[in-house]
């Protein structure tokens, strides 16, 4: 698609030739945007060279060629070229959404934001930075959700009862993270996502529908921006989600650490989290459709977790001699179907672990945050109904990994501790939502596999020196019985960015 053809309806001034449909203005942010994009914490592609971009959609949310000092913001959606793509690309590479302040000569505070100067084309003789990192251009984010409506290739919605006040103050969360996120006063919080993918985001579809289901338990969206789908028929594509933002509150990885640090019981907290899980569940279930998994979709879902486990064994070596052991864990899942039984398929959180959660200072109340789900997979997969029983696998495996990080280090005591707080989590699940996750022996070894086996390959690309601690999980899980499942306190395990950090 060429850069007109792909932005000739974007709103612009009509005393001036519309930016965004420069011909040229793609070519010349390309160079900068090659040596920039593999280096941001939320590019997918890393490791495989770019070679191209193909523009998407561009909006000027401020204009970007005036002759006064003032910023310019532009949002772009632009597809990146790289070799040999894999599978799950067919058309060409991943979409990632870009925000660009433009501005002649940006202030000194700016300087760690500053992507290059573009040596030619519309944009020539500004300097192009990242917008999230300006405070002036976070507040005009801010203020284009305050007001619904359409905006060149953007849409900017607002539930009629939210209130957003205007004129307070942007910061961005600086935490590496597969999105970016701004903190506006202590009121709201920002999530603009960056690896796009066409549908809506469970992070809005998910949190709108608690919402809808009066479940407290998940501060409910006041506002996001999408772009319009394609046909009349398709859904459009969340850019964007505004949600309240929780001051004071502490994340459940924290609490946890501080707890292990001076041998703290953290059973009252574990299983006062199994009640906020099991209500959340519960509502999900309750307000979007459910379906029963029979044998048909439970070998396809245990195929799948094969399929992963011989593509993380090619990828990372040191898992290879597990991966006959770890088979049998999926394979069992198959045998459920096989023996006539089946499970209840319902929307979940899809990556719960401890950084999902937060406490309240005051009533000690959880929250759970973060519904996007796994980044790295697939936005259908993301939104498909799966098992309640593979978030509570995941929690308990954050359980199991707090206790091997936290200054004790994996001791006796500190596996104790995890022993309790499972069990404590699973007594206020099963209190809560009427079912003992423990009685699905099946399923929850193999969605721990499942999971572990993910964590190895997210720690070989991102973290090898952290590799150890999930292969310690993979030697657990692949020695069976109950030792797999994590009930013995044995050995570690973690979801995969625990600490809020991905």
């Amino acid at each position: 698609m060429s850069d007109t053809a792909s932005t000739r309806a974007t709103r612009n001034t009509p005393d001036r030739r519309p930016l965004v449909s420069a011909p040229d203005l793609l070519s010349s942010l390309a160079p900068l945007l090659a040596d920039w994009v593999p280096r941001q914490r939320w590019f997918a592609g890393k490791g495989r060279l770019i070679t191209g971009f193909t523009l998407l959609s561009a909006t000027e949310l401020l204009p970007c060629t005036g002759d006064g000092t003032a910023p310019g913001l532009l949002q772009l959606l632009v597809r990146a070229q790289q070799s040999a793509p894999p599978s799950r690309t067919p058309s060409g590479g991943d979409c990632y959404q870009l925000l660009l302040g433009v501005h002649p000569a940006p202030p000194p505070q700016l300087a760690p934001a500053v992507i290059g100067r573009p040596g030619g084309g519309p944009l020539r003789g500004r300097t192009v930075y990242d917008a999230l990192l300006d405070s002036r251009l976070c507040g005009l984010l801010l203020e284009r959700l305050r007001v619904p409506g359409r905006l060149g290739a953007l849409r900017f919605c607002r539930e009629p009862d939210a209130d957003i006040p205007s004129g307070l103050p942007g910061r961005p969360i600086a935490v590496e993270q597969s999105n970016s996120s701004i903190v506006y006063g202590d009121s709201f919080i920002l999530k603009v996502f960056r690896r796009i993918e066409p549908g809506i985001n469970p992070d809005l579809e998910l949190p709108r529908a608690l919402a809808d289901a009066k479940c407290a338990r998940v501060p409910a969206p006041a506002a996001w921006f999408e772009s319009a789908a394609a046909d009349e028929d398709g859904e459009p594509t969340t850019l964007g989600v505004l949600q309240p933002f929780l001051p004071g509150s502490a994340d459940g990885w924290k609490l946890a650490l501080n707890a292990l640090a001076v041998r703290a019981d953290f059973t009252g907290s574990a299983r006062a989290l199994g009640h906020a899980t099991a209500e959340v569940h519960t509502a999900l279930a309750q307000t979007l459709p459910t379906t029963e998994l029979r044998r048909p979709q439970l070998e396809v879902i245990a195929a799948q977790m094969n399929e992963r486990l011989a593509a993380t064994a090619r990828a990372v070596p040191v898992l290879q001699p597990y991966r006959a052991r770890l088979r049998t864990a999926f394979d069992a899942l198959a045998a459920v179907g096989h023996d006539g039984r089946s499970w209840a398929a319902q929307r979940i959180h899809g990556d719960l672990h401890l950084g999902q959660t937060l406490r309240s200072a005051d009533e000690g109340r959880w929250s759970l945050i973060d519904f996007e789900g796994e980044p790295a997979r697939p936005l259908t997969e993301r939104r498909r109904p799966q098992p309640a029983v593979r978030d509570v696998a995941a929690m308990l495996r954050s359980f199991d990994y707090a206790a091997r990080s936290g200054p004790a280090g994996g001791d006796p005591w500190s596996l104790e501790w995890a022993r309790r707080t499972r069990d404590a989590y699973c007594l206020g699940y099963a209190e809560a939502g009427g079912l003992d996750p423990r009685s699905a022996p099946e399923l929850m070894r193999a969605y721990e596999t499942d999971k572990a086996v993910y964590e190895v390959l997210y720690e070989a690309r991102h973290r090898p020196d952290w590799l150890a601690v999930p292969m310690a999980a993979i030697r657990r899980l692949a020695a069976g019985g109950e030792r797999a499942v994590g009930l013995d306190g044995t050995g570690p395990s973690r979801s995969a960015g625990p600490d809020g950090r991905g």
